[in-house]
């Protein structure tokens, strides 16, 4: 922890209770697992399967940065595989989406629930991730450097979990050809579509899965 976070908990006697003992986040894990259980599945491989594992451990583990090769040098294992399986490898997402969407609807589904679409910024400081610009971030009220993605959310007096989320693609990004490429962004589709336009194909995609009674949203600069 840093100085300036110390001499916080200090000042704010508050933030104690926020801390979370090491000892306790060992014993939540065994839950990941079998939380995790049907999102790897899909994977049917074991080494696929050990890599997710070993992704969701990393977050939760004491290194600097939370990025892949801190990880695996945390956990005693070889770099390469592991990124490949989170950064490079070929496997569909429909599954994961799909089970998502199965979990919320069980206990969170409700009639007279809200389906909740907004977009959600991401900092960066690189050029070649896909969809990096500059653009409208609603949380900054800005425009600043990174991702955008709309998130799609079911809300009701149950809680409100997150459903899905779509990468918003900036139309400097849907000309560049060499770029997507390299970015590894798919094929189809690579066409321009608004924030709007994607938040309206989440809703039917997910909705007739969740039985809320109304859907909401916003637009990129707080426009209804």
């Amino acid at each position: 922890m840093g100085m300036e976070a110390r001499y916080v908990t200090r000042k704010q006697p508050w933030l104690e209770a926020c801390q979370v003992a090491p000892a306790i986040v060992d014993q939540v894990m065994p839950r990941v697992a079998t939380l995790l259980a049907p999102f790897v599945a899909p994977f049917c491989r074991q080494a696929p399967d050990q890599h997710a594992h070993t992704s969701v451990w990393g977050l939760r583990a004491d290194v600097a940065r939370q990025h892949v090769a801190a990880i695996a040098e945390r956990g005693g294992h070889d770099r390469l595989p592991l990124q490949r399986v989170i950064g490079w490898a070929r496997w569909e997402d429909a599954p994961w989406r799909q089970e998502v969407t199965r979990q919320v609807a069980e206990p969170w589904g409700h009639a007279d629930g809200v389906l909740g679409c907004a977009p959600a910024g991401c900092p960066t400081s690189g050029p070649a991730s896909g969809g990096v610009a500059r653009q409208w971030w609603g949380r900054l009220g800005q425009v600043d450097h990174g991702h955008v993605a709309v998130a799609l959310g079911d809300v009701s007096g149950a809680g409100h979990p997150l459903v899905d989320r779509r990468l918003s693609l900036p139309h400097a990004w849907t000309t560049a050809k060499a770029r997507l490429a390299n970015a590894g962004v798919p094929a189809t589709p690579r066409g321009s579509r608004s924030r709007p336009q994607l938040a309206l194909a989440r809703v039917p995609a997910r909705g007739p899965q969740l039985p809320q009674g109304w859907s909401a949203g916003e637009d990129a600069m707080g426009r209804p």
